[in-house]
């Protein structure tokens, strides 16, 4: 499901079934390597969208949790745990993060949830038949993974 208030009545119907919440963590900087960060960013939103639909029905797609790239990290990383506190709360019982910041992969231990790390791959060249193959094999690489994590919690 994804955050639209079309999709929170169903929601509301299945909650007992919903309970993890999939947050694309996605930098934002204006002001150096603007094109390769907005690239990041528009990589793991197609991956995370593809992974909400992949698992409709088990997973909540949360808006992207953005900061910016000069943002300290004891800040961003408090402002990121107060969103799972947050979700923890309204009954998600897992939080998938997703992002291709090499940062998170630093703090993955203060985090305390999944975090699935991917090296952004630039899709803007691609042909739309090379960019569904593209992320087609990395969602082939992540359903068995995230479907393993459910089965040992």
């Amino acid at each position: 499901m994804k955050w639209q208030s079309s999709e929170m009545d169903k929601y509301l119907q299945s909650k007992e079934y919903v309970d993890t919440a999939i947050v694309p963590l996605i930098p934002i900087s204006w002001q150096k390597e603007i094109k390769s960060t907005v690239a990041m960013g528009e990589f793991i939103s197609i991956i995370t969208q593809e992974l909400e639909r992949q698992f409709q029905g088990r997973v909540v797609l949360f808006p992207a949790f953005t900061y910016l790239e000069t943002e300290n990290a004891e800040e961003r990383t408090l402002r990121l745990k107060r969103w799972s506190e947050e979700m923890k709360l309204g009954g998600m019982e897992h939080i998938v993060y997703a992002t291709s910041d090499g940062f998170w992969k630093t703090v993955e231990d203060e985090l305390g949830e999944w975090l699935i790390w991917l090296p952004s791959i630039p899709l803007e060249h691609l042909s739309s038949e090379n960019r569904r193959e593209v992320i087609g094999g990395q969602i082939k690489q992540l359903v068995p993974i995230m479907t393993n994590k459910w089965q040992n919690r």
